[in-house]
């Protein structure tokens, strides 16, 4: 819809000041009339001493001092409507410049532009107030495209190379007839399963980013039984010990995500253990308006810089790449930190001195 073109706001305050203007000089001479010249009397005062035989009143008729006021009057009105206009297009200039200075750099950031910051000076008012705002805004977007973007990289990488391994074993397959079908089978089966994993993982992560899930009633005790149940065979393989202790912590939110959330928690804490002997602890409380969730492992130490890196899509706890049926794609810990985020929770990480990690979930109480 095609809109007409208005006046500038600079115009619209110059009027706005010039009529203000305008109209208190007109009420001020109004008043004047009111209170002080329709006391005057209208007759010549002449008369009136020849009437009464006195001088009454000394000066001017109420007409003489029209005559006299009315074009001083109007020189007034007009002299403070030029003032007004010339005054009011000064001031509001100084005023507006501020917000050209803001529009100008919304331009910028439109062209793609994110860098750029008005950094504006001088006392704290509402347009210094904006400008923070504007300024607060375009480094969380400057931020958020870079993650995007890393995170759009890495992610066809992940899927480029299951793809690439696949046309390779068909190329070897095809090249050579007396290949044993039933092992091909079997690789290609394991490349596949990888490369549905990654896609699941990445549609979830997709979920939660979006946060259009429906909200119900959830116990984070019960999911937290659940996920360890399911893992629990895979502890007992890995010869680690598998606890789970606390109370009942209740949140609103999706318990399909949350058990996922849960359930990348317990699995990267088994996964990424002392290879025999170690221990995985689940425990949940409720404090106030608040539930927690805590996952602790022992494990290897890790270095304090490498926390903040975990939760990065496609980054894992230790360099070397896992070969075992349990590697993973590199975004349990890029989910849970959705999910928590997508719940309006807070996620904390915080490397155990002897070893091993420990994850802190915190999420706003529900029903």
């Amino acid at each position: 819809m095609n809109r007409r073109p208005g006046h500038s706001a600079r115009l619209r305050l110059t009027l706005s000041y010039a009529g203000f203007l305008f109209v208190a000089g007109t009420l001020l001479l109004a008043v004047m009339w009111v209170f002080v010249l329709r006391w005057l009397p209208t007759a010549d005062p002449r008369l009136l001493q020849k009437t009464y035989g006195a001088v009454i009143i000394v000066g001017p008729s109420r007409t003489d001092l029209l005559r006299g006021f009315a074009p001083a009057a109007g020189v007034a009105l007009a002299f403070l409507l030029a003032f007004g206009l010339l005054g009011g297009w000064i001031l509001a200039g100084r005023m507006l410049s501020p917000l050209a200075r803001i529009t100008g750099a919304v331009r910028t950031a439109a062209h793609g532009s994110l860098s750029h910051r008005i950094r504006m000076k001088g006392r704290q008012d509402e347009f210094r107030e904006l400008s923070d705002a504007f300024d607060s805004m375009l480094e969380q977007l400057e931020s958020h495209v870079a993650e995007q973007r890393r995170f759009a990289a890495n992610a066809s990488h992940e899927l480029r190379t299951p793809l690439t391994i696949s046309r390779t074993l068909l190329d070897v397959a095809r090249k050579d007839p007396t290949r044993d079908r039933d092992e091909l089978i079997e690789q290609l089966h394991a490349v596949n399963t990888r490369a549905i994993d990654l896609t699941e993982a990445l549609l979830l992560l997709s979920r939660s980013d979006r946060g259009d899930f429906p909200r119900e009633s959830v116990d984070l005790s019960l999911i937290a039984e659940e996920a360890a149940e399911t893992l629990l065979p895979l502890a007992e393989q890995r010869r680690i010990t598998l606890d789970v202790t606390g109370e009942a912590a209740r949140t609103s939110g999706s318990a399909e995500l949350l058990l996922r959330m849960v359930a990348n928690l317990v699995q990267n804490a088994v996964v990424h253990n002392i290879p025999d002997g170690g221990t995985v602890t689940v425990h949940t409380e409720a404090h106030g308006d608040t539930s927690v969730l805590r996952v602790e492992n022992t494990g290897r130490p890790l270095a304090p810089e490498l926390l903040p890196t975990l939760t990065e899509p496609f980054r894992r706890g230790t360099e070397r790449v896992r070969t075992d049926e349990h590697a993973g794609v590199g975004l349990g810990l890029a989910i849970v930190a959705g999910v928590v985020r997508a719940h309006d929770g807070t996620l904390e990480l915080l490397a155990r001195p002897e070893g091993g990690l420990l994850v802190t979930v915190r999420l706003p109480a529900g029903p």
